[in-house]
């Protein structure tokens, strides 16, 4: 036998590596993972790339985009009654709309996933109580929860925001609860606690992989649903107040220039639906290739 001889391990690929090579093969989800990317670029950089100031009178009002005959270079995308230019407004409107959207689905992801976790795996009166009160809150859309709180407290970034994570949170809390409560009671995690197991272990190594899928589907729905939230609260008059450029109510404030300046209304519906769909992408890619990897 040669003494040379190289002997080469068939390496196995991790979970992760396998749900990675999963999702890349999912064209769809890599296309919404690049446009994800370039949404997150955008919104962290729009002070930069924004040639114009959002709220400055800039060109001639209500000049068309730059692809049409009476349009200019300058104004790629036209300007608005006031004169501003629609694409500055659109590179930060991005930060009130889709960064807030973030921020909101995040924080009340925490605060969920704790709660719920905690939830899922007691038993006894706690659980029970805390059951009834999801059911009771969650009988409420969100949207109408939100202008609840919003009718109650003022109109204002800082109150939407607080409205729309009061709504999410019982959302994530039911999920993560009943995937926990569900995972609780298998015989795989009964058997390791008989094994000795404390509840950490149980929740890190046993439980939170097989609720992943749970977790980034209801993380999807969140950001989509605060997008939405965000947007609508914005063109009813209670969000984002004049002269910020928050995609809703640059849609409200333009709802009535249809006719005249149809560009005015469309780019901003246009970036609402864009960012949901590009969310809903990513979230169904990851979803699916985290299952196919388990399987």
């Amino acid at each position: 036998m040669p003494s040379n001889s190289v002997y080469q391990e068939e390496t196995i690929p991790t979970q992760w590596e396998r749900a990675w090579q999963n999702f890349r093969a999912n064209s769809l989800a890599m296309f919404g993972l690049w446009c994800l990317l370039f949404l997150l670029i955008v919104t962290i950089g729009a002070q930069w790339l924004a040639p114009y100031s959002a709220i400055q009178q800039v060109g001639e009002l209500l000049m068309p985009p730059s692809w049409d005959n009476s349009g200019h270079v300058n104004f790629f995308f036209g300007t608005d009654d006031l004169g501003r230019d629609i694409l500055s407004r659109l590179l930060i409107g991005s930060q009130l709309t889709f960064g807030y959207a973030l921020l909101v689905a995040f924080a009340s992801s925490i605060i969920g996933l704790l709660i719920g976790i905690l939830a899922g795996m007691s038993q006894g009166l706690k659980s029970s109580f805390l059951n009834h009160i999801l059911d009771t809150v969650l009988s409420i859309p969100s949207l109408l929860l939100a202008i609840i709180v919003v009718a109650y407290m003022g109109p204002g970034e800082t109150h939407i925001l607080l409205a729309i994570w009061l709504a999410l949170i019982p959302r994530f809390i039911r999920a993560v609860y009943t995937a926990v409560h569900a995972e609780v009671v298998k015989d795989y995690v009964i058997a390791a606690r008989l094994d000795g197991a404390n509840n950490f272990y149980l929740l890190w190594n046993s439980i939170l992989p097989n609720i992943l899928t749970t977790i980034i589907t209801e993380m999807t729905r969140a950001i989509s649903i605060a997008i939405l939230d965000i947007a609508a609260l914005g063109f009813l008059g209670l969000g984002a107040q004049t002269p910020l450029p928050e995609w809703g109510a640059m849609l409200g404030d333009s709802i009535e220039l249809i006719y005249l300046a149809p560009w005015t209304v469309t780019l901003p519906g246009l970036a609402i639906m864009f960012s949901v769909l590009v969310v809903n992408l990513v979230g169904d890619g990851l979803r699916q290739a985290l299952n196919a990897g388990i399987d």
